[in-house]
């Protein structure tokens, strides 16, 4: 990946890990942050926090939702969290640095792979609760009811595009500035996508390399008529930087 200009989908504080991997393989990490996050501060989350003791588990999806949920909870309440689910190696080290129980990791890091993985653990009414963000699927939640688990999913977080982000998508672009494009969730295709479409600028997306982690984000990339070059078997930035590398011994 030497002298290769990377795109980093993420924020400020989110993406210094993900451009310290770019660097140490001598790519040069373009930070622009195609999702940012906000509290979805609502009476309903707070009714669920106080009700928090009488779910079984408590599943969470991204580092994201955790530190928000966690950022609704009075320090005490963390003594009375119901058992931990985690997908992923990333949100399960976070909430392990937060001092907090995990009780069960699924080897697959997607919903689709959690959801076989877990069924074993599922009873017959059962609750769970699946905190999430406004753009989340309802995967988890629609197969766990089907497998008898009474399931409540709170959203905690907004998921949006910043404005400032739009005009420097459209310049990197619009100059040849961006040789590897690369997207961590469908809302980061989308969102390009919404630029490329009102700038016309189609042959310069397609003129990158496109990597991506997951099959859910490798489809909705695909949903726009473009290929995908890099799709790890293993759903992480470090192993989608690997098989970047990979893609260019060839």
């Amino acid at each position: 990946m030497q002298g290769k200009n990377i795109l980093v989908p993420r924020s400020k504080g989110q993406a210094q890990s993900f451009s310290d991997l770019v660097k140490q393989y001598g790519g040069n990490p373009v930070e622009i942050p195609l999702l940012a996050f906000r509290p979805a501060s609502t009476p309903e989350i707070y009714a669920i926090i106080n009700q928090l003791h009488t779910y079984d588990w408590l599943i969470f999806t991204s580092s994201i939702t955790v530190e928000t949920f966690l950022s609704f909870l009075h320090p005490s309440d963390r003594k009375h969290l119901p058992k931990i689910a985690a997908i992923g190696k990333k949100t399960e080290s976070f909430l392990l640095d937060k001092g907090l129980q995990v009780d069960f990791t699924p080897e697959e890091f997607v919903a689709e792979g959690f959801v076989e993985e877990f069924k074993p653990s599922v009873k017959k009414g059962m609750k769970v609760l699946i905190p999430k963000g406004n753009l989340a699927r309802n995967y988890i939640a629609d197969h766990l009811t089907n497998y008898g688990a009474v399931v409540d999913e709170a959203i905690i977080y907004e998921t949006y595009f910043p404005e400032e982000s739009r005009e420097l998508i459209k310049d990197k672009l619009t100059h040849g500035q961006l040789d590897i494009l690369t997207f961590t969730s469908p809302s980061t295709i989308d969102h390009l996508m919404a630029v490329v479409k009102e700038n016309n600028l189609n042959e310069k997306v397609e003129a990158c390399v496109i990597g991506c982690i997951g099959p859910v984000t490798k489809e909705r990339i695909e949903s726009y008529g473009l290929k995908v070059h890099i799709a790890p078997d293993v759903y992480t930035v470090h192993h989608m930087i690997k098989s970047t590398i990979d893609y260019f011994k060839k």
